[in-house]
């Protein structure tokens, strides 16, 4: 199938979404990296046990995810480069998280317990989704022996990065249908203070570095309030479908009859798209790094009958689209858009076991 060019107005629409809603983990978890006080004194190193590279990315995720802080920091990719400023307090068991654009779009993504808003000026457009209050928007994925199965991780240097010691940690993929890292940590912080993300042949796609951080004790409520005004904005909201009235048990679901390797099923459920009233199917697929999101939706005869395939791509995410049997198949992630296209073009309805019915 040859690559379609990406003109899609609603393709482009639900992979903005799906980059909002990303967008926290994106900027903030392999990225929210700075220059901080408190350096590591030199007995405190003589007497620190060695750490293992999966050692220091769990480290980094539980400073990325316990501390406060407040910080600036460059983000480059396709040759464009943009200055935002992430905010994250933890209080009381409580997350809060706010993402500004301090120049280009003036978008911002406030996060406070479950509540994620997403607010786009250059769309006029306010995106607002509930999401579980433990699940993090910032951190690592942690790396256990599965993952380490399609993922080289090793540490590959220590260097002086803004007058800091840092440990150089990658990730690399071992085949083309990820994306892999390298990450500066701080020694004494474990904050990364710089931050790439690499195809499977270590080009870069994007990266991030932080011009300034502070980790205060407190943040006041006030810096979590938007600067953008909404008057006139379009307001929509994501969430999960409401119960429907008993009906017949279905007799098929939609799943992938293949998967790149090391992919596997995390989430089926159904969603409400913004600007929709109708619920669409939603799967996860990840190998533990990286995740792709397929939303099912419901084609009208007119469309069914003329499927073609879509495109699109909104920073590091890719997305593709595609008609499947009457049905809109549309996947994205932050992986190649290979890969996307593979996990699309193999979902199918598949006939259900009934209860009882052994299986052969």
């Amino acid at each position: 199938m040859s690559r379609a060019r990406p003109n899609s107005g609603a393709l482009l629409g639900l992979t903005l979404a799906w980059a909002c809603t990303a967008a926290l983990a994106e900027d903030a978890a392999g990225q929210a990296q700075a220059t901080v006080p408190a350096a590591t004194t030199p007995a405190q190193k003589k007497t620190s046990p060695a750490l293992t590279p999966a050692q220091w990315l769990e480290r980094m995720n539980h400073a990325l995810t316990t501390r406060n802080y407040d910080g600036t920091f460059s983000h480059w990719h396709g040759g464009h480069v943009e200055m935002l400023r992430i905010i994250h307090r933890v209080q009381d068991g409580n997350v809060s998280e706010r993402l500004v654009s301090l120049d280009g779009s003036g978008r911002e993504f406030i996060r406070s317990g479950a509540n994620l808003a997403c607010y786009l000026p250059d769309r006029r457009t306010v995106l607002v989704e509930q999401r579980p209050p433990q699940e993090s928007l910032v951190g690592f994925p942690a790396v256990d022996d599965q993952t380490a199965s399609f993922y080289d991780i090793r540490e590959v240097g220590r260097m002086r990065l803004n007058r800091r010691d840092t440990h150089v940690i990658t990730v690399s993929p071992r085949d083309e249908y990820r994306y892999g890292y390298r990450l500066w940590i701080d020694a004494s912080t474990a904050m990364p203070l710089k931050t790439q993300l690499c195809d499977a042949h270590g080009r870069i796609i994007e990266q991030v570095v932080f011009a300034s951080l502070a980790l205060p004790v407190r943040i006041a409520d006030a810096s979590f309030r938007p600067e953008v005004s909404t008057l006139g904005f379009r307001w929509l909201r994501t969430g999960t479908a409401a119960p429907l009235a008993p009906a017949a048990p279905a007799t098929s679901a939609w799943n992938a009859l293949r998967l790149p390797p090391g992919f596997r099923m995390s989430v089926r459920s159904a969603q409400v798209l913004p600007g929709s009233n109708q619920p669409v199917d939603h799967l996860v697929f990840t190998d533990g790094v990286a995740s792709v999101s397929v939303f099912v939706e419901t084609q009208t005869a007119a469309v069914a009958q003329a499927p073609r395939a879509q495109s699109a791509a909104v920073g590091s995410s890719s997305a593709f689209s595609t008609v499947v049997d009457g049905h809109k198949i549309t996947a994205v992630g932050e992986v190649p858009l290979a890969t996307v296209q593979f996990i699309a073009t193999q979902v199918k309805a598949q006939d259900l076991v009934p209860a009882g019915v052994p299986q052969r």
